[in-house]
């Protein structure tokens, strides 16, 4: 609820925003530029800060105003990057760590300028917790980072960037306005406490503590779902049990398939003398299965409803796509689905499914979303390498119905922690 309600507001924003970003990318600005730009705006917010700790009094919240001003106009540049980079068709691995890396030292340098300010005037406590919020802002996009790193994705949380950004700016802003119709030095005493329990500052500083709270429990609670994450993706089993589980289960799923005449278009000595055809315009494709004596293919889908949300009773269709038949697409029979290619799922939580063969429950792969291109794909180790598969092949020469002979098993998909890594990996038989 949380995440479709931010990611609301946030096509909400676009709308608004997007003439202004093509505008941007008729002047020739680049997503780097725009960055560049934001951090040049914050730098700007910190020298506003230390100016009105050097040139201010205690009681005057103006520059606290202005800063606020600035910090919301400076956050309106983190949005516009990534914009300009989708609309324009611009879009690098370079330019989301040049963003990354800004965004961490904009962040900084705005509470450095914060924190001098509030030292210059004495508001000791309030610095402190100043400069916890920093800290909890810093490990909440760093947990983040660290994990998608991992391949796990983890977001959400309270106090996510934009979050904080407007927090900061909207309270400083009221601060300033405060400062100005009550005046600065306003505050409120409760009889039998020797000490005042709220001033004019408090409109800026108890904001920043709560902050300082939520970002850290935010910090906590991502790490928390990259355990769970990560625990969905480790494998118990050896390189030889891996290996052993995937050739066991993959020969009973051939002795429980169709199996049709033979096609012969030679191709050369190893490879199959068929040529199999490669699966197009499926929608949601995870990966598919082929194998001898003829070209039909099982094909592993995503299951997910209209709104694209994914099924968690049965996350993955399987289904033939029988190329030998006219390209004609068929349900699995009872058998195959029971004994052979059907797959039995399991809800790990937070999007996470682990998935196995009903034909051999002992090879265990993943479902889950890639920390490169936000999509659910299906990930397994094989020979001690973590791949995110694309197709598995059997070849097959001679033997009978029931007991085929098998040369080799070859899997082929991307390297999890480097996509545009091609991984062929074949196990011989």
């Amino acid at each position: 609820m949380e995440r479709k309600l931010r990611d609301s507001l946030q096509q909400g924003i676009y709308k608004v925003i997007n003439p202004f970003v093509k505008g941007l990318i008729k002047i020739g600005l680049t997503p780097n530029a725009v960055t560049t730009i934001g951090l040049i705006l914050n730098i700007g917010v910190a020298v506003i800060f230390v100016l009105g700790a050097e040139k201010s009094n205690r009681g005057d919240m103006s520059y606290i105003g202005w800063g606020g001003a600035l910090v919301l106009f400076a956050g309106l540049f983190d949005m516009l990057d990534g914009q300009v980079a989708r609309l324009g068709n611009m879009s690098s691995k370079f330019g989301a760590l040049y963003d990354s890396v800004l965004d961490r030292y904009s962040e900084m340098i705005m509470f450095l300028g914060i924190c001098y300010y509030l030292v210059a005037h004495h508001y000791f406590l309030s610095s402190l917790f100043a400069f916890i919020a920093l800290i909890g802002s810093m490990m909440v996009s760093y947990t983040r980072a660290r994990a998608e790193g991992l391949g796990v994705e983890c977001k959400g949380g309270l106090m996510q960037r934009p979050e904080r950004v407007v927090t900061i700016g909207v309270f400083a802003i009221a601060c300033g306005i405060a400062g100005h119709f009550i005046g600065g030095n306003y505050k409120v005493y409760v009889p039998g406490i020797s000490f005042h329990v709220f001033e004019t500052m408090s409109v800026f500083t108890m904001p920043i503590t709560i902050m300082a709270l939520l970002t850290n429990i935010t910090a906590v609670k991502r790490l928390q779902e990259a355990k769970k994450g990560l625990e969905a993706q480790e494998f118990n089993e050896r390189k030889g049990n891996n290996k052993a589980a995937l050739i066991a289960g993959l020969v009973l799923l051939t002795s429980l398939g169709s199996a049709l005449p033979f096609n012969a278009n030679a191709q050369g000595s190893d490879p199959s003398p068929i040529t199999f055809p490669t699966p197009k315009d499926i929608s949601n494709q995870l990966f598919y299965l082929q194998r001898d004596p003829n070209t039909n293919t099982i094909i592993c889908q995503l299951n997910v409803d209209k709104h694209g949300v994914v099924n968690k009773e049965q996350p993955v269709n399987v289904f033939w796509m029988r190329y030998g038949d006219n390209g004609e697409k068929k349900d699995l029979s009872y058998i195959q689905r029971k004994f052979a290619y059907g797959i039995i799922s399991k809800d790990l939580g937070n999007g996470n499914f682990e998935l196995r063969f009903t034909s051999h429950k002992k090879l265990p792969m993943y479902l889950n979303k890639s920390a490169a291109d936000k999509k659910y794909h299906v990930f397994a180790t094989i020979n001690n390498k973590k791949m995110q598969l694309e197709r598995i092949f059997l070849r097959i020469e001679g033997g009978t119905f029931w007991f085929p002979n098998v040369k080799y098993v070859e899997i082929r998909g991307v390297d999890a922690a480097e996509p545009s890594k091609v991984l062929i990996e074949r196990i011989k038989v």
